[in-house]
């Protein structure tokens, strides 16, 4: 069902780029608008990785330097037939994680200081089964393609608006100006979605990963407390990608814009699965 939501999700947001550039340009802007999104699509594919690593200021890492991260890692990774994925250190003290890359053989995995320093074994076992689970269910490039329709919504809508706004059609200036403000908010809330339907997705993948969700749960836990305190120095685009969001406030507005859903559901949708499993 969660898979079907974000391929409906994936869906709108093509449309929604679609009719933005059908009513500003007719079937030529319609045209248009696909081509960007195609070609914003081609640069995330091959370079989204190399761009969220180094926002971060990840380095990599070698097995002599964190052998219990590769141990954890190497474990994991066979046990869901998935590659070896590169590893990366970030030197800051938020605790946080996140994986990136275009498919499982092009896949990177990216910790915090803050998170190696804070985990006991089996949190830190929970926390790569969840960043595998994004790798093994292609969420980075599901992730990839979302953000890049999203820019392309936002970049149609304002060029429709200030090359093709001001015809003579009755109305046609006050709806681009409404498009323009409307359009790039629609491709917000669907972006979220879809970041939102993707954690739920690898939280319950990793814990049958695991075998149980304890270790998941804890690290959560400790997770969110520690990320309402500390900051962290990275993009908005990148900490989308991470396992909780970095300085998430407990309060509604923030929450209802968040790319991630609240740590209190997450939390009680994993307990749930101690009694149904």
């Amino acid at each position: 069902m969660k898979t079907f939501k974000t391929a409906f999700l994936l869906t709108a947001l093509t449309l929604l780029l679609l009719f933005i550039g059908e009513a500003f340009g007719g079937r030529g802007g319609m045209t248009i608008a696909l081509v960007v999104a195609i070609l914003m699509n081609g640069v995330a594919y091959f370079f989204s990785d190399k761009i969220a690593l180094a926002s971060a200021g990840a380095k990599p890492i070698s097995r002599e330097q964190s052998p219990r991260l590769y141990e954890v890692m190497e474990r994991l990774a066979a046990k869901a037939n998935l590659p070896m994925p590169k590893l990366y250190l970030i030197p800051q003290a938020a605790p946080n994680a996140f994986a990136t890359g275009r498919n499982p053989s092009h896949a990177s995995v990216a910790v915090t200081q803050g998170l190696m320093e804070l985990m006991n074994d089996d949190e830190l076992e929970g926390v790569i089964a969840h960043e595998l689970s994004h790798v093994r269910n292609y969420d980075i490039l599901t992730s990839s393609i979302a953000a890049t329709l999203a820019g392309a919504i936002t970049w149609v809508a304002r060029m429709g608006f200030w090359f093709g706004g001001g015809d003579d059609r009755e109305g046609g200036g006050l709806v681009a100006l409404l498009m323009l403000i409307v359009a790039p908010f629609a491709a917000m809330l669907l972006q979220l979605g879809i970041s939102r339907q993707r954690e739920y997705q690898a939280d319950a993948s990793g814990a049958r990963m695991v075998g149980h969700p304890y270790g998941l749960i804890s690290a959560l836990e400790k997770l969110g407390a520690y990320n309402q305190r500390i900051p962290m120095n990275i993009s908005p685009s990148t900490s989308a990608l991470c396992i909780v969001a970095p300085l998430a406030g407990g309060q509604m507005f923030s929450r209802l814009f968040s790319t991630h859903p609240p740590l209190a559901d997450r939390i009680a949708a994993l307990r749930s699965m101690t009694v149904t499993r």
